[in-house]
């Protein structure tokens, strides 16, 4: 008996399509270790299949350089053999198939992924294409119901464009380096960039230049003390910074012991839009803000709830809701969760009518909650914390505008003019709802006349220093990718993993180490293509250009080869000198990553991580060694990260051990310590 075969992208999908769509409640059939399931529609067999992401890669067909690339299974890759069987089970299924509907996510990734399972496995060039932005019932039902006759090649096309170009650059110009790094013979360390990772990196390199050569400048501040019942209030002077301290001085000297004097009272009321909903990069950003989750990480708890049915696909580009995912039915929905039905009692009151941002997607409205609502109780801790940001900034796109007041109050002191802003929240409107994750700058002023006189308790002069620009966070860089159209809503978040795990990054608050910057240097001063941001948006608007229609693969997958030829022949013209330079870098990363700090009895040495080879183990040891024996133990198994503080305990310095599949911890390394009493000791009962 023939049937229709379902595809999805991965086995949640699979399970939650099958459930939403059958006449009846769906066998499950156990098959390698992994589930698929049966069912009929309206009297029709269905088997629906799930996939498990990408079960093909490219795979270069020649040694370096690579201009040629197969797609083969990704279980034929080492550590990804475990895919083998979701592509067991697909073929399988396949040959008693007379159709196929392609279930994946609506991206380029998810059209590339079963293009590449209906023409490698399947046999077949093209399917029935169901389209969804939740993994709600209503909404699966709907898309299998009005399915397109094929799948959306413009999306397959432009995806595969990426994958060839990603791998023609990633591939060629990370061989280049690792060949570079070859010659300096300094050591060795996997080296990587490729079309958008190289414009990054250089992004955050030209930021910690900015702030390396930044020469402070002085200034002073005049600050004025002044008491209104009881209560202390500070008015600044007019100029924000005086650059001359003989002029701060005299206008010291003028105000000393003359009263301050109320001249002038404005107050103006503003409204303050709700912020427009999440899409990727801002979800992820304030997550970062928030909660200090990594891109990634909050990437993979959406994701999770995603699957789930509980909020919309977090991957989008859009700051859009339109009508057809339901205001109402949603509102209603999350009404019955008690931690926001209060909101939504008075969102229900009023036409529902989202705020939205400018930034769109073909594919995808803005990320929402959906009508299909948790247990609360039933989420874990991380779930919990991005289901409420989600929610919150769900509803309160719906409610109205905050109303807020400045009162700004000029002082006079002997003709010298202080300034002083209240700021207050009269009507609270979205901020209620969204008020855990607000930031309310209040300052609440007592009612001032015009010619009062004022209690002066003293007046301040403050020297500072003018500082430099910040470094970036996690959240803010991923904006400001965004802000320049580098890489996508999906790859972002990868490329900065990739950046932290090549160790050319370092920190929340994002610090370029040294090899990070012997990488970026080198680089920038052999080959300045490899991190132009003009050259990575132009191949990024020619395969957009191929989703419209304008370009073909082919032509553009051409050019990107003449280009990569040019860059690799500049590569291996600098080689020594590039590898000179990355040979450096690499050695100066080591001696930072492994020193711990400074030496507690010599006080000359520093504490540094030693590999003993005639133990094989780590151990901290001083460089003041043989003069200085102080030597600590380190765990046996994990990544040990200097922290750069000391223990509060015994003042030791402290360490990061970071164990695969076991969460971090902290310890300093004095074994004597006292915060270590209790360590190896059983819980008593």
């Amino acid at each position: 008996m023939s049937y229709t075969l379902i595809i999805a992208e991965k086995p949640d999908a699979s399970r939650r399509i099958a459930e939403s769509i059958a006449d009846e409640r769906p066998v499950i059939v156990r098959k390698n270790g992994v589930d698929y399931y049966e069912f009929t529609v309206d009297g029709k067999k269905h088997v629906c299949v799930p996939a498990v992401g990408h079960l093909f890669v490219l795979s270069p067909k020649e040694k370096y350089p690579i201009f040629d690339f197969d797609w083969i299974p990704t279980y034929e890759k080492k550590g990804t053999e475990w895919t083998e069987k979701y592509f067991k089970n697909i073929k399988s299924l396949a040959k008693g198939a007379d159709e196929f509907i392609d279930a994946a996510d609506v991206d380029n990734e998810g059209e590339t992924l079963l293009y590449n399972i209906l023409r490698f496995i399947c046999g077949v060039e093209d399917a029935k294409r169901m389209k969804f932005s939740t993994l709600t019932k209503d909404e699966l039902v709907e898309s299998y119901r009005t399915m397109d006759e094929h799948i959306m090649f413009p999306l397959a096309e432009m995806g595969l464009t990426r994958h060839y170009l990603d791998a023609l650059w990633g591939l060629n110009v990370s061989t280049a380096l690792m060949n570079a790094l070859k010659t300096s013979k300094k050591g060795f360390v996997i080296l990587s960039t490729g079309r958008v990772q190289g414009p990054t990196l250089n992004m955050l390199m030209e930021r910690e230049l900015e702030i390396r050569n930044f020469k402070p400048v002085l200034y002073w501040q005049l600050e004025l003390h002044f008491d209104i019942d009881g209560n202390e209030f500070i008015a600044n002077y007019e100029r924000d910074k005086l650059w001359e301290k003989s002029e701060a001085e005299k206008i010291l000297s003028e105000c000393k012991d003359k009263d301050a004097v109320v001249k002038n009272i404005l107050k103006k009321q503003y409204k303050q839009n709700p912020l427009p909903p999440f899409n990727t990069t801002s979800l992820q950003a304030e997550a970062y803000a928030q909660f200090k989750f990594s891109p990634t990480q909050t990437l993979s708890i959406a994701e999770g709830l995603y699957q789930a049915g509980y909020i919309s696909y977090p991957r989008s580009s859009s700051e859009k809701l339109p009508p057809s995912i339901g205001y109402q039915k949603i509102l209603d929905a999350i009404g019955r969760l008690s931690p926001y039905k209060k909101f939504v009692d008075v969102l229900l009151k009023k036409k529902l009518q989202p705020i939205e941002g400018s930034r769109t997607d073909p594919a995808h409205p803005a990320i929402y909650a959906t009508h299909e609502i948790p247990n609360l109780k039933k989420l874990n801790v991380y779930e919990k914390k991005i289901y409420d940001l989600i929610v919150r900034r769900t509803l309160s796109a719906f409610a109205d505008a905050a109303t807020r007041e400045t009162n700004t109050v000029s002082l006079d002191v002997d003709g010298n003019r202080f300034v002083i802003v209240g700021k207050r929240t009269v009507e609270s409107g979205w901020t209620s709802i969204y008020e855990p994750y607000v930031s309310k700058d209040e300052l609440i002023l007592p009612e001032l006349k015009i010619g009062q006189k004022l209690d002066v308790k003293k007046l301040q002069m403050l020297s500072k220093e003018t500082k430099p620009p910040g470094r970036y966070s996690q959240g803010s860089i991923l904006k400001e990718l965004e802000d320049r159209n580098l890489g996508t809503k999906a790859t972002r978040a990868e490329i900065l993993q990739t950046l932290y795990d090549r160790g050319y990054v370092v920190g929340k608050s994002i610090q370029v180490t040294k090899l990070g910057e012997a990488v970026a240097k080198s680089l920038k001063e052999y080959c300045p293509d490899i991190v132009s941001e003009e050259l990575t948006r132009h191949f990024d608007e020619e395969t957009d250009n191929i989703f419209d229609g304008k370009k073909n693969r082919e032509k553009v997958v051409e050019e990107a080869k003449d280009v990569v030829k040019g860059i690799l022949g500049k590569l291996e013209k600098n080689e020594v000198s590039i590898g000179e330079m990355l040979g450096e870098g690499l050695i100066e990363a080591r001696k930072v990553a492994n020193k711990i700090g400074e030496c507690p009895n010599c006080k000359i040495g520093e504490l540094k991580i030693i590999y003993s080879k005639k133990t094989g183990k780590k151990f901290v040891g001083c460089s003041n060694y043989p003069n200085c024996k102080t030597a600590f133990p380190l765990p046996g198994y994990g990544l040990i990260i200097p922290l750069n503080k000391s223990c509060e305990d015994c003042s030791m310095p402290m360490i990061q051990v970071v164990r695969k599949g076991r969460r971090p911890f902290k310890m300093c390394v004095n074994p004597k310590c006292k915060s270590k009493e209790n360590w190896g000791k059983k819980a008593s009962r």
